[in-house]
């Protein structure tokens, strides 16, 4: 069965999610489960170059932004997966265009779920540019990708439009927010669900199929 998991690698959830997800692929309930990662920007107005961080939050939330703050709900839930978040290290938000054309890249290497999870690694543990050509390069190389090729691949215009067509595809779902789980292509999971939460929902899919 295909889990397609729409997602951006600059949305916390999404990583506490992954990490949530992986707890129930590890047991019986992952057998025969087969993971895609979709395309979702929660800011697609993004410039190309991304924004200065605490300019970004300033401009949000005005002079009580604190760009080293991890909301408390997040820090509480990401704790409980085992992650270490460092919001203090993100200097840049980045436009997340090229990390979405790597992964949609990575899934003809079969390297899509391990390269999601060192590009959550990546922001929000080490404050690294996920927007930046070297740093996805560097990523890619990490989970076997070739550097050269992955280089060439994101400094040309190749699968934009197509990778534009699958943004429009989230949308047609009814995706409104992420991370969002569509199973088999019928059944939807919004949010970072607890694991048993998930589990409960591949089970009754494997079910009804």
């Amino acid at each position: 069965m295909k889990i397609e998991i729409f997602s951006d690698v600059v949305c916390p959830w999404c990583y506490i999610g992954k990490k949530r997800l992986d707890m129930v692929l590890s047991s019986s309930v992952g057998e025969g489960v087969d993971v895609r990662w979709r395309p979702y920007q929660l800011y697609p107005r993004m410039p190309v170059e991304g924004l200065d961080r605490a300019a970004f939050l300033e401009a949000s939330y005005g002079d009580r932004a604190d760009r080293s703050k991890i909301p408390e709900r997040i820090r509480i839930e990401a704790e409980d997966v085992g992650l270490d978040l460092d919001f203090g290290a993100i200097e840049k938000m980045p436009n997340t265009l090229q990390a979405h054309r790597l992964l949609s890249y990575a899934e003809s290497t079969g390297t899509q779920h391990e390269l999601a999870e060192v590009l959550f690694e990546y922001y929000f543990c080490e404050g690294k540019d996920v927007g930046d050509v070297e740093v996805l390069v560097d990523a890619g190389e990490s989970v076997g990708m070739d550097a050269s090729r992955v280089r060439t691949y994101l400094r040309s215009e190749a699968d934009v439009e197509s990778l534009r067509e699958q943004f429009a595809r989230a949308t047609e779902l009814g995706v409104s927010g992420v991370p969002y789980y569509l199973l088999a292509g019928r059944f939807g999971i919004p949010g970072a669900q607890t694991p048993d939460v998930i589990g409960q929902f591949i089970e009754r899919a494997k079910e009804r199929l």
